[in-house]
């Protein structure tokens, strides 16, 4: 007879391939062993959070524009670092051009007598800036990495999002919940109690214990829910601030860079131009 699926799930959790594991899994029944594993709880805190946005009845719309606000975010980021990869092999393939420059011009003075010198020369200012790439892909590398660490920030914003979605669920379930004890108790003061379940025998107290209970455990979701929520939009306030800073910095920066790296190629040629010209 074959095990069922519930005895395949248990495999996830259970090492039957240990001899003490796999003599419970026969003597106690495969039901009670997966069971044990607690695996209900684990599903269900999985597909909870994979699927309490589409549930949620009430949203906050802040946190709703946050998450599309992120994932726009690290999709910029993303275009921006392949463009940056695909500018830096440019730059490389420039430098390279440059080095063959220094190498053709050398080779070119060992044949010449009066010319010698200048194509010599400049020959140098050619390997010389064709030998700083690597100096300037590193320093590009490291803004690189700056603005990855904010595609790392949209992640956390995406997860502080799932995490008020599971929150505002909770909250939402106990809701749900009073209302439904009410509507009972409602349902036994008038006699009307619904086919769906019995009351027979129930006593109103019974009811008003339980709708204490749920509005106690309302109360708190409600509390706890709330002061997240607090918390996570101070957070996200001083992340866009500092978001703001950071990255005019790093462009800023960045600019200077190319700027600079331009300069230094303006002054190998002004540099190749003077020695061209004592030929």
């Amino acid at each position: 007879m074959s095990i069922s699926w519930g005895a395949t799930y248990a495999c996830h959790y259970l090492d039957l391939t240990n001899v003490p594991d796999l003599v419970k899994f026969k003597d106690e029944g495969w039901k009670e062993t997966i069971y044990s594993t607690d695996f209900q709880s684990k599903s269900e805190s999985r597909l909870k959070a994979l699927s309490a946005a589409y549930r949620l009845k009430k949203p906050e719309k802040r946190f709703e524009e946050l998450k599309n606000y992120s994932n726009e975010l690290e999709s910029n980021i993303a275009n921006l670092l392949k463009i940056r990869a695909r500018m830096a092999d440019k730059v490389y393939g420039i430098h390279k051009v440059h080095s063959n420059y220094g190498r053709v011009f050398c080779e070119w003075s060992g044949i010449e007598k009066e010319m010698a010198e200048p194509l010599k020369s400049c020959g140098h200012y050619m390997n010389v800036y064709g030998q700083t790439v690597e100096g300037i892909l590193e320093e590009e590398e490291q803004y690189a990495d700056q603005l990855k660490e904010y595609m790392a920030f949209a992640d956390s914003l995406r997860t502080v999002c799932r995490k008020y979605e599971c929150m505002q669920y909770d909250f939402e379930r106990a809701e749900d919940n009073l209302t439904n004890k009410q509507i009972q108790k409602e349902q036994l003061n008038l006699g009307k109690a619904g086919s769906s379940f019995s009351l027979t025998g129930m006593k109103s107290k019974l009811f008003e214990e339980q709708i204490k209970q749920a509005d106690s455990d309302l109360r708190k979701v409600g509390e706890e829910t709330q002061k997240f929520i607090d918390t996570a939009l101070r957070d996200i306030d001083r992340f866009k601030r500092q978001k703001v800073k950071d990255l005019r910095e790093i462009f800023t920066n960045y600019a200077i860079m190319q700027i600079k790296q331009c300069k230094k190629g303006i002054a190998v040629w002004t540099s190749a131009k003077d020695c061209l010209t004592k030929m």
